[in-house]
């Protein structure tokens, strides 16, 4: 068989593999992508190995122990991976990775309660007082509450 076919598949797999990673927006699906990409480097890794070891006549085959060395990686690599998308989509329910980038960002999503969500009165998110000393429904907290909250 010539060195070609496996080289022209090679490269439709990878060109599909950075399609998927730059036009989709699922966290899974860029994972699957960046999987598609590596296997197209292993099928040219063997398909070299095999094309040289012919023309050298070599017994070594660096190739496919590479290949070897790229698939135990990749298998640990997509395995943290899924482990990351599935730790944040429990907290934020979703897997869009550019709700991930305004995340990381700085800029706070909408909300069901509009923008800055469910707080924007100022108090923090565990449910205690303000800075400013009084509740989040203004009401004056206890003078006991006051002397802990300043000690």
């Amino acid at each position: 068989m010539h060195l070609v076919y496996p080289a022209v598949l090679a490269a439709l797999l990878f060109c599909t593999g950075i399609y998927g990673v730059l036009a989709r927006r699922n966290a899974i699906l860029v994972l699957m992508s960046v999987e598609l990409m590596l296997n197209a480097v292993n099928l040219n890794l063997v398909a070299f190995d095999v094309w040289l070891s012919r023309t050298a006549e070599e017994k070594l085959h660096s190739g496919q122990a590479l290949t070897l060395f790229t698939i135990a990686i990749a298998a640990a690599e997509i395995g943290i991976g899924l482990a990351i998308v599935l730790a944040v989509y429990r907290g934020r329910g979703t897997s869009d990775i550019d709700k991930f980038r305004d995340t990381a960002e700085g800029h706070e999503s909408d909300g069901p309660d509009g923008p800055g969500g469910a707080n924007p009165g100022g108090s923090d998110s565990t449910g205690g007082s303000s800075p400013g000393g009084s509740d989040s429904d203004g009401t004056e907290p206890p003078a006991a509450e006051k002397a802990e909250a300043t000690a």
